[in-house]
This record gives C-alpha cells, sequence and structure tokens, in this order.
C-alpha cells in the first residue's frame, strides 16, 4: 500500500518536473527557431488542463505548457489570452485550471517553471480572470503562502470569489481557503483526516460540499471543512472525482475502478474494477452519462459507469477529456505533443477537430 501512495502522491509532482526539465532550459549549444506546427503552437507544446464553462457561447479554455487559449465559437477560432509576448505569463506554464461554480466566469490557474529559470516580469503562482479566461492578473504569489509550490487549486462553490488551494508540505493542515479571489488564504476549517490529497472536487449547486481525494480514499464535508468525515468503504487511491449537478450521482476512480454514489456521497459503490479510467466527467443533461480514457481510446458509459463501449478512434496522446454542459451526447477532448483539441458529436459519431491552424 505504501508504494502505490507514495507512487501517486509522485505522479503530478513528476509531471512538472518532466515539463520544466524537457522544455528547452540550460546552456549549451543553441538550438534552431521552434517550427509552429498549428495554432497551438510548436509539436512540443501539451495540454495539463481545460475546461467548458457553462455558457451560452460554449466557451473553452485550455491551459497548456506554452500558453492559455480561448474559444468562444465552439472551437472555430481561438485566441491566446495568456503566455504569449507581452501577456501575463509569459515564459511560465500553466496547470490545474478551474472556474467558479456560483460565477462561471471567474477562472483560477496556476503556473509553474517552463525553463531552468522564470522570465522577469512573471511569475509563479495563483492567477485569476473575472471574464471567462479573456484576461489574467496574479492573485497571489506562491513565495506568500508556500515554501514550494502550490499543489493544486479549486475554485469554490459558496461565493462567487472563493477559491481553494492545497499545499503539499503542511499534510492535513494544507487546505487554504481564500474569499477574495486568492489575494489573501487561510486555512480550510479543521484539519483534513490525511494528507496527500490529490484534488478537491466541489459540488454545485451545494455550499461547503466539497470531497477531498488522494492516496487514502476520500473526505466529505458539508460545512466548508468545519467538519470532516472519511468515507468508510474506500480503501484504496483516489485519483479524481467529478459530478454533473448538485443532486446528481457522484463519481470517483482509482486504483480499484469506478466508484459511484447516489445519496449524495455518504456512501460509494465499486461500479466497475476492469479499468481505472482518466479523465472522468460526467454530462448535466444525462447524469448516467460518463466519459473516460485510456491510453489508446476514449470510453462512454451510458449506465453509470457499470459498462462501457469505445468511440471512434483517434491518434495522437489523449489528454484531457470534459463533457459538453448542454449536450449529453458531445465530449471535448485535447491532445498533446502537439496541442490539439477534438469535439465528438453522437449524432454522427465522429470526431471533429477544432484545431487552429498555424
Amino acid at each position: 500500500m505504501k508504494k502505490i501512495q507514495l507512487l501517486s502522491l509522485l505522479l503530478f509532482i513528476l509531471l512538472l518536473a518532466a515539463c520544466a526539465s524537457g522544455s528547452g532550459g540550460g546552456q549549451g549549444t543553441a538550438s534552431p527557431t521552434p517550427i509552429q506546427v498549428n495554432g497551438f503552437g510548436t509539436a512540443a507544446n501539451h495540454v495539463h488542463s481545460m475546461v467548458v464553462l457553462p455558457d451560452a457561447n460554449h466557451t473553452l479554455v485550455l491551459a497548456t505548457h506554452y500558453g492559455i487559449f480561448r474559444s468562444q465559437d465552439l472551437g472555430k477560432t481561438w485566441q491566446e489570452t495568456a503566455g504569449g509576448p507581452g501577456q501575463p505569463m509569459q515564459g511560465v506554464m500553466t496547470y490545474y485550471l478551474s472556474y467558479n461554480l456560483v460565477n462561471p466566469q471567474r477562472l483560477y490557474v496556476l503556473t509553474f517553471y517552463q525553463t531552468a529559470t522564470v522570465p522577469q516580469g512573471s511569475s509563479l503562482g495563483l492567477y485569476t480572470s473575472g471574464d471567462g479566461g479573456k484576461t489574467w492578473q496574479l492573485a497571489i504569489k506562491d513565495s506568500s503562502v508556500s515554501t514550494s509550490t502550490i499543489f493544486f487549486a479549486q475554485a469554490g462553490n459558496q461565493s462567487p470569489s472563493q477559491v481553494y488551494i492545497y499545499l503539499r508540505e503542511l499534510g492535513p493542515r494544507g487546505l487554504r481557503v481564500s474569499m477574495d479571489n486568492g489575494q489573501h488564504f487561510s486555512q480550510a476549517g479543521r484539519p483534513l483526516p490525511f494528507g496527500s490529497l490529490l484534488g478537491l472536487l466541489a459540488v454545485p449547486g451545494q455550499p461547503g460540499h466539497l470531497f477531498a481525494y488522494g492516496d487514502e480514499g476520500i473526505a466529505s464535508t458539508t460545512d466548508g471543512g468545519a467538519h470532516w468525515k472519511v468515507i468508510g468503504n474506500i480503501q484504496s487511491s483516489i485519483f479524481e472525482m467529478t459530478t454533473p449537478l448538485p443532486n446528481g450521482p457522484i463519481y470517483a476512480e482509482g486504483d480499484a475502478g469506478v466508484y459511484a454514489s447516489h445519496d449524495g456521497g455518504q456512501t460509494f459503490t465499486l461500479v466497475y474494477t476492469q479499468h481505472s479510467y482518466s479523465s472522468l466527467t460526467a454530462s448535466p443533461e444525462q447524469p448516467s452519462m460518463l466519459y473516460g480514457k485510456l491510453g489508446l481510446g476514449v470510453y462512454r458509459s451510458s449506465n453509470g459507469g457499470k459498462s462501457w463501449s469505445p468511440l471512434p478512434a483517434i491518434k495522437g496522446n489523449l489528454q484531457v477529456l470534459v463533457a459538453d454542459p448542454n449536450n449529453a451526447g458531445q465530449v471535448y477532448l485535447a491532445l498533446s505533443y502537439p496541442t490539439q483539441v477534438y469535439h465528438f458529436q453522437a449524432s454522427s459519431n465522429s470526431w471533429q477537430s477544432l484545431t487552429p491552424p498555424a
């Protein structure tokens, strides 16, 4: 068990380290000028996070190693809104993108080293946008709250300006909350029942209802962290959780497979054990519709994760899946090396490329 815990804790750390070390830092013989392969940049660019906002425009926001990209017309056109020349976050990579459930126009993203050093004028820390990702501002530097870097950030569900961060070095006392868009943080209630968190799920429409998950399972709170309860029947690591709507099912995936809860997260049942799907995402329009991915394919479940069927094959390094908030038969997929975006439509049973030309 200890080996599994250590491995899952290190996965994200190793990802960031690999990104930083493999992105051209260091000195030596000058490298050729990278060639741009599409509108997302060079073949070295890759995706860390993606969100689809629940607005009329189906706004997509993509956090990549080399910039933040945004589309408000179903992926027909894209704009780089951060990370480019003269923009916020220039020269740093972006990861852990989320939007506030009370005000979906309020987004948060973290930054990390893109190369060995941070360019002058950029800072590592938490950035925020109040206009759906069009413009970005630094909320707080890593150095103001952490002895290393902020491990993850998650927008809240209690107010339009609430956001949580987790400081790994503080273990059970590492969950912090801000009520002013990340300018100031305090401990989020009482210490957690365990540390080594991998993520936090904020339940839509239920202020203060949160799930903290990681190597030791799942803990829940309904009062913003004043009291925590460990979910007793989950004994293995949990890597991801999702829920499509306020009173809908809650899903989790981890070492053992896929779990589902139909009582608000009080208990979870292991509904599928053959695989552990990543990028687990559910549709608000049809809560029993789930999408997940394995290394070489995307799969769909129409019965809450009990059984799965493959979607048409797509080539590339499959990275992030996000269900369409307004149509259960559609899902967005981001690929890496190079960054690409696709849209699946059940009506045509096909993938449509949303990748902008170079």
